[in-house]
């Protein structure tokens, strides 16, 4: 057997059925790896399952935007990584098959854990230069270790800052809720970035959400901006199949409200991580991610099409 050809590692089941990679504009590819959890595994499983939850969505016509990205779509199916390896030698093997990918196509990809997350930033950060950062999550992922180890899932955000990966005055965290040390939950903040907390946005949704969307707008800019979504943002009773479940978390509408009215930024790539299927119950969470990423996919494609986009604010 080559590299990462083991069970989950996926190659005949694709996102929405689309087509195999070729030419499209727009490519998905699975990140199967979750060496880096720090309580309970499983999300290298999360892109096969994600795809699976896809199919439900049919032509992939959405009722928002008005378009299906089938026609724009081509599914790489999953990176081949070392598992068993180091860390370090597991994003090196990110990042340069995200490099390359990112070379001719506008990049999503399914994890995976949070940890997958710094080398496909550093790929991006080759290509685009320093980026804008959005940031769907329970967690801060700020913390300087991993429980003593020196890098994970919970740590992320807080290398990406470190090596001018994103600017800090450009980074947005939205969702934050769990416990943890005011110098790592309160550290993009410190940095110059924005925070908003599930607490902060409890009970605001729709057109109220309009406020908070208007601030990241303005943060973001023209700048290149990548967008990472960890499953866990959602509160349990929309996504119960993650590893680091965290009560008080945003509803599916308010996520998918978000993704849509931030879809005229310059998003250059988006991540969805952390689903962990053998914790699901009914494919809530793996439906939700496949809902929210098939949202982030068609805002980019309406974005290119006149008028697609009238109802942002």
């Amino acid at each position: 057997m080559g590299i990462g050809q083991f069970a989950y590692a996926n190659n005949s089941n694709r996102f929405l059925a689309a087509a195999e990679l070729t030419d499209q504009r727009f490519a998905l590819c699975g990140v199967p790896y979750d060496g880096a959890v720090t309580h309970r595994p499983g999300a290298r499983f999360g892109p096969q399952e994600i795809r699976r939850a896809s199919l439900m969505l049919c032509d992939g016509i959405h009722p928002l935007f008005g378009v299906s990205p089938l026609a724009h779509l081509g599914d790489a199916h999953d990176m081949r990584l070392p598992n068993a390896s180091p860390l370090p030698q597991v994003r090196a093997q990110i990042e340069a098959q995200a490099a390359a990918l990112m070379a001719s196509h506008h990049c999503v990809f399914l994890g995976g854990d949070h940890s997958v997350t710094l080398p496909l930033l550093r790929a991006a950060r080759a290509r685009y230069g320093q980026l804008a950062l959005i940031h769907f999550d329970a967690h801060c992922d700020t913390w300087q270790d991993h429980f003593g180890e020196p890098s994970g899932h919970g740590t992320w955000t807080y290398e990406a800052l470190q090596e001018g990966l994103a600017s800090p005055a450009h980074t947005v965290q939205i969702g934050l809720r769990s416990s943890g040390e005011r110098a790592a939950t309160g550290y993009v903040r410190d940095q110059g970035g924005l925070i908003f907390t599930a607490r902060e946005l409890r009970g605001i949704d729709g057109a109220a959400l309009q406020p908070v969307i208007g601030r990241i707008r303005e943060r973001i800019g023209e700048r290149p901006c990548y967008l990472t979504l960890d499953i866990d943002c959602l509160d349990p009773a929309f996504a119960p199949g993650t590893g680091t479940p965290e009560p008080g978390g945003l509803t599916s509408s308010q996520v998918l409200t978000l993704l849509e009215e931030l879809a005229p930024l310059n998003l250059i790539g988006m991540d969805c991580v952390e689903v962990a299927p053998a914790y699901d119950h009914a494919e809530l969470t793996s439906l939700a991610a496949a809902t929210l990423v098939w949202t982030y996919l068609c805002g980019q494609i309406a974005k290119s099409e006149s008028g697609k986009l009238d109802h942002a604010a």
